[in-house]
């Protein structure tokens, strides 16, 4: 069996109009949103075995927190072009190329794709993922070649407002 973790990009800042959306930075709730999940991870003793983000400038920002709340190397995250705008089919492709050496994953990325991907592998029970959520799910697979739509369990959902409250 495998674990995936799947992980929206924190809060991005707008306030610079004329930025393209691929260079957006974090806003301040973002950065402060990350760091209250990777410790979140890190007091629940869920480190995943490989980090995979989008090269957007908000999601590997959120990546490099997570990992650096997690104690996971900055130098090892990898970045997968293929998540910046993808759907569900394109996650899916990125994922069944992980090493198999890799018992958990995460993949740091973007809706509506993330959602799409949830919801295709188990029975999600949420219409969104907000900013800087995390979804577990653990997939009845030994390859991550394996992985199929609802081949997973939903394990838990958790985001920044439900672990401030």
């Amino acid at each position: 069996m495998k674990k995936l973790y799947i992980v929206r990009h924190a809060k991005s800042d707008r306030d610079i109009p004329e930025l393209p959306d691929f260079e957006r930075p974090l806003n301040m709730r973002g950065r402060l949103d990350a760091a209250i999940m990777g410790e979140h991870l890190k007091n629940s003793g869920l480190v995943p075995d490989i980090m995979v983000s989008s090269p957007a400038n908000r999601a590997l920002a959120t990546a490099r927190l997570l990992a650096d709340h997690l104690g996971y190397p900055l130098n090892k995250i990898q970045v997968e072009e293929k998540i910046y705008e993808a759907w569900r089919e394109d996650l899916v492709d990125v994922l069944k190329k992980l090493d198999d050496h890799s018992l958990s994953a995460m993949i740091i990325g973007h809706n509506p794709g993330l959602q799409l991907l949830a919801a295709s592998l188990t029975e999600f029970p949420y219409e969104n993922i907000p900013t800087c959520s995390i979804v577990a799910i653990e997939l009845q697979i030994d390859a991550w070649e394996e992985i199929k739509e609802q081949c997973g369990k939903f394990l838990f959902f958790d985001f920044p407002k439900k672990l401030k409250s």
